[in-house]
């Protein structure tokens, strides 16, 4: 696997410029998997120019964290079951789901399973 990264302003006509009309330079940042004709993933940064590329890597890397947690929050956890009226009602179920959240991912990182346990 190579990771490569180089500085690149985006073009897009949407995006915010300086007060002299350029666009931000920012980090593109590719994964190239060996074997493959060409980088398979790329992401763009606004991270400062001193980060070092593991940074960038682990950071462009945890949105499946991310994914996942969204994911086990909506099926396993009831985020999307919702089906009152009030904001109050609202409010009390989602923190409820996120102290479920939170209760399992401290067994997680507290308990986890032995090797071979299921």
């Amino acid at each position: 696997m190579h990771r490569t990264r180089c500085r690149q302003r985006p073009a897009n006509r949407d995006l915010p410029r300086g007060d002299d009309g350029s666009l931000s330079v920012e980090w593109l940042l590719a994964e190239w998997p060996t074997g493959t004709p060409a980088p398979t993933d790329y992401w763009l940064s606004t991270l400062p120019e001193s980060t070092p590329l593991k940074e960038l890597v682990r950071l462009a890397k945890i949105r499946w964290r991310i994914e996942h947690d969204y994911r086990e929050l909506k099926t396993g956890l009831g985020l999307a079951h919702f089906e009152g009226r009030t904001y109050a009602g609202w409010h009390h179920h989602m923190t409820l789901v996120t102290a479920a959240h939170l209760f399992i991912t401290q067994l997680r990182l507290t308990r986890p399973k032995a090797d071979g346990a299921g």
